[in-house]
């Protein structure tokens, strides 16, 4: 029931019919005489704030609240006459709606500049969703209503996207040097931005129940160059990687009989005797600096990489340390007999000599070049 008439007390309640409308104000145009012991029915997914002679009252939960106002049907009138029939007592209702607003979109309007540890200085563009609910209803209305009749998610989603976007652009500066790094870290960037939100939506009496990074992409310039890079990621050398692009146009020219993949078939035809030429020279390089990579076995003849120590093969010691006095054999570092032939080893007592620092006098390894205490160079 409205607030304009002169008997009857008012029932005051509100339903969201579009699902997008966050505040709603009871009556829509300025305020009204509402009665002593009007009722006012608020849901379980609704806030009410009772405005009196222009101050809150009270903000009432779910269920239904009886408000307290100075005025009373036709008495009222009778005293409202220096004010040509219309009361002083000024009271408004506002029912917020307290359920979780989802899909918002967030997005840079225009590109953002951010600058690449690899590529320099470039532009960036962002978009996602977030999910906002009012968690302070009198914050909300005094800090961002005001005197409005109505306020929709429309109204909210472009400022608080900017919002986003400029702490995104901080968030970027601090964990991000180069956009190659980019990929998988959506998840994680999305969480710490959130937190970072939190206090900028709690201003307002807002809390962000999610956010999500959808895409942050650079112009199609950089798009390529990305991908070039990546491509070279999965060659050596460029010879591969021309070798590869011209697989491709062969079999492109051999799904066309037409003239251009004869013409493209006999400029490959002079193209193949040399990038046949180049595979052989690159596998014999290969098996070069296999050989080069390997020795020979002394006790079984197996060829071994150059850097084992034992062979795989009989368990030879590669790496000389000392050899046996009799047959040879290569001994271990604290080897009493030979494995081979058994004969004793007999090691000459070294006394390794360490010199001490004439600075601090600290002491120190016999080629050490500067000191282990002061720092000072010998």
């Amino acid at each position: 029931m409205g607030t304009n008439n002169v008997i009857f007390l008012e029932i005051l309640e509100w339903f969201d019919q579009t699902g997008k409308e966050i505040v709603q104000r009871i009556p829509e145009n300025g305020s009204g005489e509402i009665k002593l012991g009007a009722q006012m029915i608020v849901r379980e997914n609704q806030a009410g704030i009772f405005f009196y002679n222009g101050k809150a009252i009270h903000v009432f939960g779910p269920g239904r609240h009886t408000l307290k106002t100075g005025n009373i049907p036709i008495l009222n009138k009778i005293m409202a006459i220096p004010w040509g029939l219309s009361s002083p007592l000024r009271a408004e209702a506002y029912f917020i709606n307290m359920k979780v607003f989802a899909n918002l979109k967030w997005g840079t309007r225009d590109p953002v500049a951010f600058k690449d540890s690899e590529l320099g200085l470039i532009r960036l563009r962002a978009f996602g969703i977030f999910n906002i609910r009012i968690i302070q209803p009198l914050l909300f209305v005094n800090s961002l209503i005001g005197t409005m009749s109505a306020f929709t998610t429309a109204n909210l989603e472009e400022y608080l996207g900017q919002v986003i976007v400029s702490r995104l652009n901080d968030f970027m500066g601090e964990h991000l040097d180069t956009i190659l790094n980019l990929p998988g870290k959506y998840d994680e960037w999305a969480k710490g931005l959130q937190q970072r939100l939190t206090e900028d939506f709690s201003k307002f009496g807002l809390g962000l129940t999610s956010l999500y990074i959808n895409s942050i992409t650079p112009p199609q310039e950089v798009q390529r160059m990305m991908d070039d890079k990546s491509k070279m990621g999965l060659f050596d050398d460029m010879n591969k990687l021309m070798q590869l692009k011209a697989a491709s146009s062969m079999e492109k020219a051999a799904e066309n009989p037409g003239m251009a993949g004869q013409g493209m078939g006999m400029g490959l035809g002079f193209m193949m005797p040399s990038m046949i030429s180049n595979i052989f020279d690159n596998k014999t390089a290969e098996k070069k600096e296999a050989a080069t990579n390997t020795q020979q076995c002394p006790d079984c003849k197996q060829m071994v990489p150059s850097d084992a120590g034992f062979c795989p093969y009989c368990g030879h010691q590669i790496m000389v340390l000392e050899q046996c006095r009799s047959c040879g054999k290569n001994l271990s570092l604290n080897a009493k007999f030979c494995p081979k032939c058994g004969t004793k080893v007999e090691k000459e007592k070294k006394q390794q000599q360490n010199k001490f620092c004439s600075n601090c006098g600290t002491e120190n390894l016999l080629n050490s070049k500067f000191c282990n205490g002061c720092g000072e160079k010998f």
